[in-house]
């Protein structure tokens, strides 16, 4: 008779610890999290590849006109009107940079456009802050119903003030001076007040009120408290209103006369219809690119405060 050899049998469970059919089935249908990925995590990156590829191309539109400018201002007046378009000028001419100085007024033209664009855009800037401040925070008679006339006085048109600004400034001896284009906007800009307004409103009064009791003055709580808050608003709104300034064409044209006050752009409009004519682009594209530097220099300078400022606006709305 041959001897079975008998197998302990396994540790019988608690019935606390054996699962019913239901728990069980639930387990067994339940996800898995290392299984592949998810459909909405592909329908993610393929939303986040969408939105790549049309910035990208939204980038090269923006680029590709200033990379044309600097391109032909590099040509000859054979290589501009060359078939195929040649993005790589060859031969490279780097003299059309030295001829635009001496082709017109071109340096006079800078000095003044930066004269006017630094001294509105400087002064007007802090007082733009000084009075959204008070616009915001402080307590003043009537002071909604003052925001209120200052932002109707947006809807008029400036083509309808033109005339009367113009008889204006001529019966006080300004007409062919920096004068109109610096004062009327030295003492503040109302897109600028009613946006920093809009930013000083998430300032909590209660830190104005401590300063108050602990004896600060108002000009104290703003250059202490306020002014670091504001700062990258201020210099969102700052390279704005500089690239207004720098870029007007329509104001200068109107009272500036003398080739000696006149600034960038009627200078860069002389050359154009100067030497148009004679089929001189490239002098004309290097004048241009020279006319854009400043504005891209204040930009790189400014773009973390801007960034900051887009972020910080885009989390409190």
């Amino acid at each position: 008779m041959s001897s079975q050899r008998v197998l302990p049998s396994p540790p019988l469970k608690p019935e606390s610890e054996i699962p019913d059919s239901k728990t069980a089935r639930a387990q067994s249908e339940a996800p898995n999290p290392r299984r592949a990925p998810s459909s909405a995590r592909r329908r993610h990156s393929l939303g986040n590849l969408i939105v790549t590829i049309v910035l990208s191309l939204g980038a090269v539109v923006m680029v590709a006109p200033l990379l044309w400018t600097f391109s032909t201002s590099l040509k000859t007046q054979e290589g501009v009107f060359a078939l195929p378009p040649q993005w790589i000028p060859d031969p490279v001419v780097w003299d059309n940079y030295l001829r635009i100085w001496t082709a017109g007024p071109l340096l006079t033209g800078i000095q003044n456009s930066l004269i006017v664009a630094c001294t509105v855009t400087i002064a007007g800037t802090l007082f733009s802050a000084l009075a959204s401040f008070a616009f915001a925070k402080m307590r003043m008679p009537y002071k909604n119903v003052i925001f209120l006339s200052l932002l109707a006085a947006l809807m008029v048109p400036f083509p309808t003030l033109m005339i009367p600004q113009f008889t204006m400034f001529a019966s006080i001896g300004w007409v062919d001076t920096l004068l109109p284009l610096i004062v009327p906007f030295v003492f503040g800009n109302i897109i600028m007040i009613f946006f920093l307004r809009q930013y000083l409103t998430s300032v909590p009064d209660s830190i104005i009120e401590a300063a108050r009791i602990d004896g600060a003055s108002f000009l104290q709580i703003f250059f202490r408290l306020i002014l670091p808050v504001i700062k990258p608003a201020i210099a969102a709104q700052f390279i704005l209103w500089f690239m207004a300034v720098w870029n007007d064409y329509l104001a200068p044209i109107i009272y500036l006369n003398s080739p000696e006050v006149q600034t960038l752009q009627l200078v860069i409009a002389n050359f154009n219809a100067q030497y148009a004519i004679q089929t001189d682009y490239p002098l004309i594209m290097a004048a241009s690119f020279v006319a854009l530097l400043p504005v891209l220099i204040v930009f790189v300078i400014f773009q973390r405060q801007i960034i900051e400022s887009i972020a910080l606006t885009g989390s409190k709305g």
